[in-house]
């Protein structure tokens, strides 16, 4: 291994620790739960969803709806026996996803002055509502939360690097957080005032945006409001697309190849940087001597430090993380191939132009 290929990857560490330096959680103080509204977008959720309306049995907000998306399943029937509000959404209609269209509804049909939207494959903690509703109530805005994420299948930790980039991608947690606002948010953790969501459009907004939780912020950012976002550990978790590997591919093919149009130009530098240091430590693999092993040992014990921090992982993503790195950079590949020469991408049955 060169000289050359030793300072790249050591470049890349460094880039790797700035991007992920710190990734705090709502600590609270935590706020009532009166005056709150929590808004669950769902389509075919009927798995997940019980994980969800469960942990909410003992820190109930004022409304809880479910908005069910045209559902094929039993997710109705599952909202209802657990206590929720049901509103089936209307006809999607003409330019407007599904997802920003169901959260607009159950806003809609809401009144409570604090909203908190949540995806149905997240779980929240014993208190962890209360976090981010106080961690809304502090900084105003818009506060996004990124779940941690719990694989408990092999092909699930495939999704390791997908979810470290994402972490990356925005700008949250460099040491620069508290003088950088970021350029995204977490669509499956939102809170926000119902007066900050009217002044700044809401989802009708971002109607027709595949990335809506992305440009949701940026109109946030825009009109002078905060973004905050916050890691999950500790508060709320989920996990990620349990329904098989067609169904991660096919969610991390919608969202990647749009987010990373997204990211400033000096992230995505670093970035690619760190990704292509990863590749190049690999090649120490070929020759087993201790100069050549220094920069793969490096970014296993990196990559370690990482996940931990952002989910249960297991040891064999950081240990063998080529695997999950191939996947990464195929998948990607589809995505910007799908998004910007098909300039269509397909999710939960629905085809979304980008």
């Amino acid at each position: 291994m060169g000289t050359g290929t030793l300072i790249v990857c050591s470049l890349g560490l460094v880039a790797g620790f700035w991007l992920l330096w710190r990734i705090p959680a709502p600590a609270g103080p935590a706020g009532g739960l009166d005056g709150v509204a929590v808004v669950i977008p769902a389509r075919d959720e009927e798995r997940s969803l019980p994980v969800l309306l469960d942990s909410l049995r003992d820190q109930r907000p004022a409304e809880l709806v479910v908005v069910d998306d045209h559902s094929c399943d039993g997710t109705a029937g599952v909202a209802e026996r657990a206590g929720a509000t049901v509103l089936r959404a209307a006809e999607l209609p003409p330019g407007w996803t599904g997802k920003a269209w169901a959260c607009w509804s159950g806003a809609q049909a809401t009144a409570a002055p604090t909203l908190v939207f949540l995806d149905a494959d997240t779980r929240l903690h014993q208190g962890g509502l209360g976090k981010v509703v106080g961690e809304s109530h502090r900084l105003g805005g818009l506060v996004s939360v990124q779940p941690f994420h719990t694989a408990e299948r092999h092909y699930e930790r495939l999704a390791a690097f997908f979810n470290l980039v994402g972490m990356m991608g925005i700008d949250a947690y460099t040491p620069l957080q508290r003088r950088m606002p970021p350029t995204g948010a977490f669509g499956p953790c939102l809170a926000t005032t119902r007066l900050d969501y009217e002044v700044t459009g809401g989802h009708a907004g971002v109607r027709g945006e595949v990335v809506e939780d992305v440009a949701l912020a940026r109109r946030y950012a825009a009109a002078g409001l905060p973004v905050t976002c916050f890691g999950g550990r500790g508060v709320v978790d989920f996990r990620m697309y349990p329904a098989g590997l067609a169904q991660l591919v096919e969610g991390f093919t919608k969202n990647f190849g749009q987010g990373a149009a997204g990211t400033r130009r000096t992230t995505l530098a670093l970035i690619v940087l760190w990704i292509t240091a990863a590749i190049l430590a690999v090649g120490g693999l070929r020759r087993l001597t201790p100069v050549a092993l220094t920069p793969y040992t490096a970014y296993v014990v990196q990559l370690s430090w990482m996940l931990r921090r952002v989910g249960r992982f297991g040891w064999w993503p950081s240990v063998l993380y080529p695997l999950p790195l191939v996947f990464f950079v195929v998948v990607f590949a589809r995505s910007l191939v799908l998004t910007y020469v098909r300039k269509e991408v397909t999710w939960r049955g629905r085809t979304i132009r980008t």
